[in-house]
């Protein structure tokens, strides 16, 4: 072995410049934060050929004294942090004290800076072959600019691994965008090549921050967003989500900041998931901008080079938080709401001011949500139409039927008696009496006028026609009642005639070992009878014929990822959606007005009713705008 010597500085900022400075995209990133802990209220950056030609950015900020101007581009040099107290709670976006140093290495940076109690500016500049600094006046404005020319320029085996020009200035853009969502009340304008590409003001009030939202992640983004809101035992969670029915062929359009900071976190990814389980599409992933205020004493920022990565000092405590507020304000909307801003979209787009979309956009408290309507509600009360909410109208004289012997009759495929008079024309059933055309107590989906194809319900409101997939609505009815039910009585544990021996590592012995109570509660008795095996001696009662052995083995993979596992409620609630969907009403099943109006009234009052239990939309609205402009009305 050669004798031990120190790095020199060249070397040891090139080997740091190898963890900070991937491509042209991280030195923005890097030069973006300085401005914004600056306190820039304005960025300005520019790009040349992607950035391997030029970074420029200038901010408004505080700026750097003369005094400290060499000393900012030295390595492990920073304003930020001082002792182990401010490392423990860090609160601003960089910390580290190498980004400067490491990008001089490899580039030629030149910093001009002027602070507001200095009269001029003065200009630092380095290049990465002696990384000898060199002052000189300059004029400047309050604030600092910061360029790095000649990307890798010394480093040619880390520039031969940059991707084409188009490429490069993508993850740019992706960069900008990402700190534009993390800081509303600052500026940004980005050009590529003397073109102006993103012009971006601040935005104060909540109006603009919905229109930075639109310019950033598209306007049927927003348009299709919940707004959450919610705060409890010192987290606070604020920001938009995507209904499920925008969800995304990739995870492309999910950003999550953690005190201002953009991070990936498996944890979080997690609970997200989970809280769009029930009601996202095979294989799609859903679209949020999400953030997270915490102590920054309750978070450590320091895991990776980047800070692209966090640690929670109570993980599971956030896990759950993100959950349950996203799951109930998933489960909240209402048809009601998709109404309201179906509506105004409708009339935006007519106007220019939205792009196209079927979406809605509305706001939703992720701390007081409206509490569910109970579907185990008796109907005695209901309309003749099964509108529960209210004073039935006056205007109608329909017979009423009792919501459970509806459903009785569905379930068992029994006939319908005592019907209004209906006329069968082909596919499409219609039905008499029409329904009132205005009526103050109008239900959010209106009245059912017709069925098409012994598949669809067409119902008629103020807004228009509301087009509704009966088989999916009564799927997802069905499997909500199953699942209150299933919550009423508590799930069950089935002791197995002949237990499940299971070899596994000792790791995971140990774990079964140790959260035994709670594989108890999720109704798995299992024992450890040895170093490397397990006895599983009961399983939850419904779930009696599924594979013992992968259930068990995917509950302990669960806790060694998570710390928790929800697998036995996931496989719980997919026997649960099966045995829905094998229960509810089919195509071609004939329904009269009485019956089409009981399924409107419980979507009303159900959770998630917006998607079947596979993720498939169950209901769509054409506003009468939407219908005129179809025929040209109003031309």
């Amino acid at each position: 072995m050669p004798p031990i010597r120190l790095l020199t500085p060249r070397l040891a900022n090139q080997i740091a410049a190898g963890e900070v400075v991937e491509r042209p995209a991280s030195v923005v990133k890097e030069l973006v934060e300085n401005a914004l802990d600056a306190g820039a209220r304005r960025v300005d950056i520019e790009i040349e050929q992607g950035g391997v030609k030029l970074i420029r950015v200038r901010d408004d900020g505080s700026g750097i004294d003369e005094a400290d101007l060499p000393l900012a581009l030295s390595r492990h040099a920073t304003s930020k942090i001082e002792n182990l107290d401010d490392l423990e709670a860090v609160a601003s976006l960089g910390f580290r004290g190498e980004a400067l140093a490491s990008i001089s290495s490899v580039s030629r940076l030149a910093l001009t800076s002027r602070t507001e109690s200095q009269e001029a500016a003065s200009r630092v500049e380095v290049e990465g072959r002696d990384m000898d600094a060199s002052i000189s006046p300059a004029a400047h404005p309050v604030g600092t600019t910061v360029e790095v020319r000649d990307l890798f320029f010394n480093t040619p085996a880390r520039r031969k691994f940059l991707r084409t020009e188009k490429t490069e200035f993508n993850h740019v853009d992706e960069c900008v965008r990402r700190q534009a969502l993390s800081r509303f009340d600052t500026g940004f304008t980005l050009r590529h090549n003397q073109r102006v590409v993103q012009s971006l003001r601040p935005a104060e009030n909540p109006l603009d921050r919905e229109r930075r939202i639109g310019s950033l992640c598209g306007q049927q983004f927003i348009d299709n967003a919940v707004v959450i809101d919610a705060e409890a035992t010192g987290l606070k969670l604020w920001g938009w989500v995507a209904l499920p029915t925008f969800s995304r062929s990739q995870a492309d359009l999910q950003y999550f900041f953690v005190n201002g900071r953009v991070i990936r976190d498996r944890l979080v990814a997690h609970a997200v998931r989970q809280a769009y389980r029930d009601v996202l599409y095979n294989n799609r992933h859903p679209a949020f901008v999400l953030y997270l205020e915490v102590d920054p004493a309750n978070v450590d920022v320091n895991v990776h080079p980047t800070k692209h990565e966090v640690r929670f000092r109570d993980g599971r405590l956030v896990h759950d938080f993100i959950f349950r507020t996203l799951h109930k304000a998933l489960a909240d909307v209402r048809p009601d709401d998709h109404l309201r801003g179906a509506v105004a979209q409708s009339h935006g787009r007519e106007s220019g001011g939205m792009s196209d979309g079927y979406g809605a956009q509305f706001a939703m408290s992720g701390v007081n949500p409206r509490p569910a309507p109970d579907p185990f509600a008796a109907s005695a009360g209901q309309s003749p139409t099964g509108y529960s909410g209210g004073q039935p109208p006056a205007q109608h004289e329909w017979q009423a039927r009792d919501q459970m012997a509806f459903y009785q009759s569905l379930n068992q495929g029994g006939g319908v008696g005592g019907q209004a008079a209906v006329a069968e024309t082909g596919d499409i059933t219609v039905a008499a009496p029409t329904p009132p055309q205005d009526s103050a107590d109008e239900p959010p989906l209106g009245y059912a006028i017709a069925q098409l194809h012994g598949i669809y319900i067409l119902a008629q409101s103020r807004q228009g026609m509301i087009v509704v997939d009966m088989h999916a609505a009564h799927e997802r009815i069905t499997y909500e009642r199953m699942k209150r039910a299933l919550e009423a009585q508590d799930l069950k544990s089935q002791p197995l005639l002949v237990p499940v021996s299971l070899a596994v590592s000792q790791k995971e012995a140990a774990l079964a070992e140790t959260h035994g109570e709670e594989l108890f509660q999720l109704g798995l008795r299992v024992e450890r009878i040895g170093p490397e095996t397990l006895a599983v001696r009961q399983v939850p009662a419904l779930l009696r014929g599924a594979d013992t052995e992968q259930l068990v083995r995917d509950v302990l993979s669960d806790l060694i990822e998570n710390g928790e596992s929800d697998r036995v409620e996931a496989v719980t609630h997919e026997l649960l959606g099966t045995m829905a969907c094998h229960g509810s009403v089919r195509a071609n099943r004939q329904l009269t007005i009485p019956e089409m109006n009981t399924l409107l009234r419980d979507m009303e009052a159900t959770e998630r009713s917006g998607q079947c239990n596979h993720g498939r939309p169950t209901w769509t609205v054409v506003t009468l705008s939407e219908l005129d402009k179809l025929f040209l009305r109003g031309r």
